[in-house]
């Protein structure tokens, strides 16, 4: 598939035909060589070619044909989509899928039968012929690869130096182990392939939890049943009820309505219309708990229903869905290589020539200088030469070169399906370093929103505020009958308070409302002059008792804003109310500060400094830094850079863009955050509160520990074969098992990021 997005001079190939990480090496440099190329870059794991510049389309297409390879038609690209295969296929399905892999599975069964034949004592001579009639059918291939890798992008490849084994093989009499070292080589090339082809399907999966079909209530049209009847001549039946009609998901339309049962997946991201239920979306967002869902309510594709039917309005088609842009976002950050990645790319790079180099000076050097010998004597000993070929086998950087990839890619895909989005190797790999979390307060630590936090009346029954207190109800009935009035935060969350106590409905709605301008609000109820007002204006305005001064004053040390209520000329009480801390945020500070070493965790926010602290006291931060502007945000998460070195920013909003931006890893609240800051973020949480954070940076230092595991077991292997190879005891097909087998140990750790 051709993709143009938005840059004319890009051009973006779906390639085919990969089996190992150094082959995107060998593409771009092969591309890269071509006229009018600025830069080319290729994804191994995603199997994308992008371009920049003015090629020539065909051209590039020839050249990627020429390097070995294929590029997909216009219109099949391997990107996720609801229509499309979701399963890597079988080992067999998938050895027997190329002509490559399949004639190595050929090779290996004539080599099997060579050594049968030999066991039954059949001559020599049939062996070698077998032998050869492997090289020719396996290693060709191979061999004319290796070649075009050389001339066309100048590059040394693993195909080159098995080519040059196995002739050199060939000449000095192994015919056996030459078969042996190709055929090893091809299978293990098809084994890495399809290990790696594991690893890049596994983001697929998540698309498993779309449902294939959907259930869609429709009206009965030109209803023959009941034509003619009242009138009735066509259209919509006014006598039947919606029928129901099984349809594939991907043929949904905006403006459907979907019925989902209770227990089934929900096909689509939509609006509920009707019906109750509790739905689990923990395939999205990580949420543990099932959320209440009733009319109005939006629920989204591969989340799974409770014990209610809902009938749910189709907003997005099913290839705009939050679950395919989630598998599309992971699928563009797969593409961005991490730094680990480009340093080992460009090592690789001198590292094969210059064990090129070095095993040619092995073949020649001892023999010349020392009268080593060159090649095998009949005592047994292994000559220089035979040596050398060994080296040259275990040369190759495959292993090397895939052991971050493959990690990264499983990292992110389960980060992903733990309702993490995080955007490529570099903010991972950098998540693990962070010495300095910074955290916005309003919508990141706190709801985001006010809510009613204490009601104290001056005549409570019980000593303190509660269900029991009749004097403290009576007070929230009458502030809510003036703010029912209003539509100001602080209105609402007395309004709702009241509500939820039942007590709305205990007086009427104030009568001539008029507003005390910065200072509250004065209403009529029953005749009865209501105020509510600030403890300033109270001061000020309204006399009231020391105790309830006091009370107030505390209420406001605390962090919260405080109202009075006046009945007539009697103050009756205090009410206040206070932005509610999300309950995930103190076990996440918590578990943060858990982690060795410990991130510095520091609280931005714009609110006064008696508020800020007492939020901080309460979720748990080391610092706190209050009454900032958004350019101040900035400039504190360039302070905490100096001072702890790698910071994260934590935010919710349009205000936190520029401290996100700024921070070595910007992290957004996805579920209710601004667009501009999810967009501006390096790492999304889905989920509404901080319970992911602990989550990914344990992630991440996993990913990290793996990473290093895996190019110590690389160049660790290669080490231990080299040294071998020296002391002439290590076997040509030895040094083969050795490549191809440190190859698949670090796909299959790398692939361990998959599990939880």
């Amino acid at each position: 598939m051709e993709l143009k997005t938005g840059n004319p001079d890009l051009l973006e190939l779906d390639i085919t035909g990969m089996d190992c990480a150094n082959c995107a090496l060998t593409l771009e440099r092969g591309v890269a060589r071509l006229p009018g190329v600025e830069d080319c870059q290729v994804s191994y794991m995603t199997g994308k070619l992008r371009v920049t510049g003015h090629a020539d389309r065909d051209a590039v297409e020839e050249r990627v044909r020429s390097l070995g390879y294929d590029v997909a038609p216009q219109g099949a690209s391997p990107a996720p989509s609801l229509v499309e295969e979701k399963r890597s296929p079988g080992l067999l399905q998938f050895m027997l899928s190329q002509r490559e892999t399949a004639l190595s599975v050929v090779g290996g069964a004539l080599l099997l039968l060579s050594a049968l034949l030999s066991i039954l004592g059949a001559p020599a001579a049939i062996a070698t012929i077998l032998h050869l009639a492997t090289i020719l059918l396996t290693g060709t291939p191979l061999m004319a690869a290796g070649w075009r890798e050389l001339v066309l992008a100048r590059r040394v490849t693993i195909n080159l130096l098995m080519g040059v084994a196995t002739i050199g093989a060939v000449l000095i009499g192994e015919t056996g182990e030459a078969a042996t070292i190709i055929v090893l080589f091809a299978l293990g090339e098809s084994l890495e392939g399809f290990a790696a082809d594991k690893a890049r399907y596994s983001l697929r999966s998540l698309l498993d939890l779309v449902p294939q079909e959907a259930v869609v209530l429709q009206p009965c049209h030109n209803c023959e049943e009941h034509l003619g009847q009242d009138g009735y001549d066509g259209g919509p039946c006014p006598f039947c009820e919606r029928h129901e009609t099984r349809i594939p998901v991907a043929d949904l339309r905006a403006g459907d309505t979907v019925l989902v049962r209770p227990g089934d997946r929900i096909p689509v991201d939509g609006t509920v219309m009707a019906g109750e239920s509790a739905v689990d979306q923990s395939p999205i967002t990580g949420e543990s708990i099932p959320v209440a869902k009733a009319a109005g309510d939006e629920v989204l594709a591969g989340t799974i229903n409770g014990a209610g039917a809902l009938e749910v309005l189709v907003v997005r088609v099913a290839a705009d869905s939050t679950l395919n842009h989630i598998i599309h976002m992971v699928e563009e950050a797969q593409e961005q290589r991490a730094p680990t990645q480009r340093f080992i790319d460009r090592f690789a790079e001198w590292y094969t020539p210059a064990v090129v180099i070095l095993a040619v000076l092995i073949a020649v050097v001892p023999p010349l200088l020392f009268g080593a010998p060159f090649l095998d004597v009949p005592d047994g000993a292994r000559g220089w030469l035979y040596r050398a070929l060994a080296l040259l086998i275990i040369a190759c950087p495959c292993a090397l070169v895939i052991s971050t990839p493959v990690t990264i890619v499983s990292a992110l895909t389960n980060a992903a399906r733990k309702g993490i989005l995080i955007k490529g190797g570099a903010p991972l790999e950098a998540l693990a370093d962070i010495r300095a979390f910074a955290f916005d307060k309003t919508g990141t630590l706190t709801e985001g929103q006010p809510a009613l936090a204490a009601v104290q009346a001056t005549d409570c029954q019980t000593g303190q505020a509660g269900p029991d207190c009749e004097p403290c109800r009576d007070l929230l009935a009458l502030a809510a009958a003036v703010e029912r009035r209003s539509e100001h935060p602080l209105a609402q969350a007395v309004v709702t308070a009241a509500e939820d106590s039942q007590l709305l409905n205990r007086y009427p709605a104030a009568q001539n409302v008029t507003s005390l301008t910065g200072a509250g609000v004065r209403g009529s109820v029953n005749g009865r002059a209501i105020t509510i007002g600030s403890h300033v204006f109270f001061d000020t305005h309204i006399p009231h008792l020391d105790p309830l001064c006091q009370t107030a004053s505390a209420l406001e040390n605390q962090g919260q804003t405080v109202m009075l209520l006046a009945d007539n000329s009697v103050v009756r009480g205090v009410l206040s109310v206070a932005d509610q801390v999300r309950p995930a945020s103190q076990a996440a500070l918590a578990e943060l500060h858990a982690l060795r070493p410990a991130p510095k965790t520091v609280m931005l926010t714009g609110d006064n400094a008696s508020a800020a602290r007492a939020i901080a006291a309460r979720v748990g931060v080391d610092d706190v830094r209050a009454e900032l502007l958004p350019g101040d945000k900035l400039e504190a998460v360039q302070g905490l850079e100096r001072e702890y070195g790698s910071t994260a920013m934590v935010g919710d909003g349009i205000n936190d863009a520029p401290a996100l931006a700024a921070a070595t890893v910007g992290i957004a609240m996805g579920n209710r955050g601004a667009t501009q800051a999810m967009e501006t973020a390096d790492i999304v949480l889905m989920q509404s509160d901080l319970s992911r954070l602990p989550v990914a940076v344990r992630l991440s230092r996993r990913t990290r520990a793996i990473i290093h595991q895996n190019i110590a077991l690389s160049l660790g292997i290669k080490a231990a074969v080299f040294v071998l190879a020296l002391l002439g005891v290590a076997s040509l097909w030895v040094a083969v098992f050795a490549d191809v087998g440190a190859s698949l140990i670090v796909i299959f750790n790398g692939m361990r990021m998959l599990r939880n």
